[in-house]
């Protein structure tokens, strides 16, 4: 039976305050060693996804934005499936709505409402990198945005509300993650995991999912795979989501996150 690992990334397999994986490097050389795909399943960018991709040596496919889309190195799969376009070396299958038009969305909704929606398209990097704690390089690839905007409203709770109830009426979605809140359409963690589960079935025939996630924004995708897991929140607690079979495995991020795959997987 053939293993696949499904991951978000902030609070999971990174450190919630230091976004450091130092902690889990044993685990990933395991899932290498046993050949076992870890996808990542994020709301960061395709361009923050890379380079975790490429300090970790990591190969294989990954989801971006929320579920914007799906991210599939050429030649990874050897049968065809249906795809948007090609670019940079890999097959894309998009389920998100292009950026621009979220962003135009969002400003029509700031003018009816008269309440702020700060979006990383509205701050420099300089900005991005003060309020969310990144790294300056890092500021510039959260900024570079294809499905979804990341945002902060201003004003009181009823602007705010009205708002959020405006964004829905636009037809788009919004999460919110604790810091942001992100806007879309079409995003969805949980089909792309399936998506991508159906293709790995159609690869290898028999496949076990494991998704591994700290929030209530990972419900979508936990709801997808065979085994959900829950790591501990900062504050040493789990998030309370509604999945009657997801496991509750004790530390914080990638201290949490080792000891799943030690458990799921050298166990």
């Amino acid at each position: 039976m053939k293993r696949v690992i499904f991951t978000d990334l902030d609070g999971t397999l990174l450190d919630p305050i230091t976004y450091s994986y130092h902690q889990a490097m044993d685990a990933v050389e395991l899932l290498r060693r046993k050949e076992i795909p870890l996808i990542f399943c994020s709301a960061k960018t395709r361009a923050e996804q890379e380079v975790y991709r490429r300090e970790l040596g990591i190969n294989d496919p990954f989801i971006v934005e929320n579920g914007g889309a799906i991210f599939i190195p050429e030649n990874y799969f050897s049968l065809p499936f249906e795809h948007h376009k090609i670019t940079q070396g890999y097959i894309v299958i998009e389920l998100g709505t292009p950026y621009e038009q979220i962003r135009e969305a969002l400003k029509r909704i700031e003018t009816e409402t008269g309440t702020t929606i700060k979006g990383f398209g509205d701050m420099s990097v300089e900005e991005v990198a003060e309020d969310s704690g990144l790294s300056l390089e890092f500021a510039t690839l959260a900024k570079q945005r294809e499905y979804d905007e990341t945002f902060k409203l201003k004003g009181d709770k009823i602007r705010q509300n009205l708002t959020l109830h405006k964004i829905k009426e636009a037809g788009l979605s919004y999460t919110h993650g604790g810091r942001y809140y992100a806007a879309m359409r079409g995003n969805d963690k949980g089909k792309a995991t399936r998506i991508l589960t159906r293709l790995f079935r159609q690869e290898f025939g028999g496949v076990e999912t494991i998704g591994i996630g700290d929030s209530e924004n990972d419900l979508p995708m936990l709801a997808a795979v065979d085994l959900p897991v829950l790591v501990q929140k900062p504050n040493k607690l789990w998030e309370e989501i509604d999945l009657a079979n997801v496991r509750k495995v004790p530390g914080i991020g990638p201290e949490g996150w080792e000891r799943v795959i030690a458990d799921l997987v050298e166990g």
